[in-house]
């Protein structure tokens, strides 16, 4: 089983920046692909940021040129390094882990419980 926590939420002006991190533990090496996904009020959640164990990234079109998303393997952590925040970007960001057991096969997809980013206007 994987846990994960993430932190670095908060309350930012318009044009601000802020970093969540996401801290992964219990049964690490079968974690695959890492990221992030954003609800906000009355929409469906959404896919923000991916990153796989080659550490290849992709964003949703909203976030290009503005987030980053990385890995660091030696903390067992993602992050997500958002710039230039809008209003539109309010929302509970959830971190997500992909994993599957070279073992037995088994496949699971584990979330945090979820950071409030509120960028107000």
């Amino acid at each position: 089983h994987v846990r994960l926590v993430e932190s670095g939420g908060g309350l930012v002006q318009a044009g601000g920046s802020l970093r969540l991190s996401c801290a992964a533990s219990g049964s690490i090496f079968s974690i695959k692909t890492m990221g992030w996904y954003r609800q906000a009020p009355g929409k469906q959640r959404e896919l923000v940021a991916v990153v796989t164990t080659g550490d290849s990234t992709n964003y949703a079109e909203p976030v290009k040129g503005r987030f980053t998303i990385s890995r660091d393997n030696a903390k067992n952590t993602v992050y997500l390094q958002m710039n230039s925040l809008k209003p539109e970007d309010t929302a509970v960001y959830y971190c997500y882990a992909d994993y599957s057991s070279d073992l037995d096969g088994y496949e699971f997809k584990y979330w945090g419980p979820g950071t409030q980013v509120t960028v107000s206007s």
